[in-house]
């Protein structure tokens, strides 16, 4: 899919900021010299697209009294799909990825209580069988902050480390 000017500068909008108003995306659209109906079919043709995978806030977790871990588990090849709809369905997780590992699915899980989080891993190894899950509960949270500018200059724009 060939990107426009006007997509350009739209993503590069999106990533930096949305504004937290009512109409988020009017607002967009004005500073854009855009219609509010042409932001809203841009972003969804770049959703479906796949150049946008999500959008949305990012929270500081722990400040909201959400827990969270990484868990590996060791998923049978055959499995992995299976397994990972079945991980996915789950609000609280963040992330899942596979590796050339023994441990081949990693996923992060956040839930309002460490007392939730081990009962979503419990039913997580009871739906799918799946009984060799490792628990890596976070203890330090690294967050990079990466825009990928649409002029070609992808930059990371620091590290920072926050405490558990």
């Amino acid at each position: 899919m060939l990107l426009d000017e006007r997509d350009r500068k739209l993503l590069d909008l999106v990533q930096k900021s949305i504004p937290l108003t009512r109409r988020p995306y009017l607002a967009i659209a004005r500073e854009l010299g855009m219609g509010e109906d042409e932001v809203l079919s841009r972003l969804k043709r770049l959703k479906e697209a796949g150049i946008i995978r999500r959008l949305g806030g990012i929270f500081d977790s722990r400040k909201v009294g959400y827990c969270g871990t990484l868990c590996a588990a060791r998923v049978p090849p055959e499995r992995i799909a299976d397994v990972a709809r079945v991980v996915n369905a789950y609000p609280g997780v963040t992330h899942n990825y596979l590796r050339e590992h023994t441990y081949n699915m990693w996923f992060t899980i956040l839930a309002p209580s460490p007392e939730r989080l081990k009962e979503i891993v419990a039913e997580i190894k009871a739906k799918t069988g799946i009984e060799d899950i490792r628990e890596f509960p976070a203890v330090n949270i690294f967050k990079v902050y990466v825009t990928f500018a649409m002029d070609g200059m992808n930059r990371a724009h620091g590290t920072r480390e926050t405490d558990r």
